[in-house]
């Protein structure tokens, strides 16, 4: 295995209970707004697959171990598209509760990088002559609620477990002669 330590031993495997302690960790320094919610699924993914110690210190390493979190950037409360289109994409903050609103155009919010903190984001749609795009990352929980007339709504979620420390996405879309859809993706890079 190559990696050695513990006086010329070979490394330490790593257990369930430290496994799920890094993934712990993982999801306080997504709510303090360190890292983005594809971030937290990308070293999730990592820590539930790691072999050893070594492997689990490797992901967190850039993280401090306790403390106050950075300033956070302010919060989005309004996405509107207004005879045209809006996008809010890369790292973005987004908590409580946000409206977005497409008359006559369309709008995208891309939560895959956006800084969500607390456990639950209420994101309620306006589609009138128009559309709206939601994108998460693989592995959140969305509810799709509301009510479209001549229009559509959409729940397209790739058929992954909820990964832990993800907060949960409540999409209340209404729409005339409009559509709202909410779709997971793979993890990019920024």
């Amino acid at each position: 295995m190559g990696d050695e330590s513990l006086g010329g031993g070979l490394e330490l495997r790593a257990s369930d209970g430290e496994r799920e302690a890094v993934a712990n960790r993982l999801a306080e320094a997504r709510a303090a707004g360190r890292l983005t919610l594809d971030e937290l699924s990308r070293r999730a993914d990592l820590a539930y697959a790691a072999q050893t110690r070594g492997d689990l210190e490797e992901i967190v390493r850039d993280l401090p171990a306790t403390g106050p979190a950075e300033p956070m950037r302010r919060a989005r409360r309004l996405v509107l598209s207004l005879f045209g289109g809006s996008r809010q994409t890369g790292r973005w903050r987004i908590e409580g509760r946000t409206r977005a609103i497409a008359i006559l155009g369309g709008c995208e919010l891309d939560l895959r990088h956006a800084e969500i903190p607390g456990s639950e984001v209420v994101i309620t749609c306006f589609a009138i002559l128009g559309g709206i795009a939601i994108t998460v990352p693989e592995g959140v929980e969305v509810d799709l609620s509301g009510f479209t007339l001549v229009g559509g709504r959409e729940l397209a979620l790739a058929e992954t477990r909820r990964r832990p420390g993800t907060p949960l996405v409540r999409v209340r879309a209404f729409g005339v002669l409009g559509g709202i859809s909410v779709e997971s993706s793979r993890q990019r890079e920024p």
